[in-house]
């Protein structure tokens, strides 16, 4: 979902200093609009799930996971 929405495999993003996952939401909202109209997705940190107040550093690799959905 994700990759089809950007339409590309990844891509780099900068970001102001003490961001967050909170911001990262922002930035690919604003960048893709289609993120915004999706359902909600999450976001990992350097391969584990990250809460929206976790604080981003130097170099870290973000991954967008489309929800999940099962019975």
């Amino acid at each position: 979902m994700a990759r089809d929405i950007a339409n590309m495999n990844s891509v780099e993003l900068e970001v102001d200093e003490d961001s967050n996952v909170s911001s990262i939401r922002a930035v690919l909202e604003k960048n893709y609009p289609k993120f915004s109209n999706s359902n909600e997705f999450s976001i990992a940190v350097n391969e584990e799930y990250a809460e929206n107040a976790t604080v981003l550093k130097n170099n870290d690799v973000i991954a967008v996971i489309p929800p999940v959905s099962g019975g």
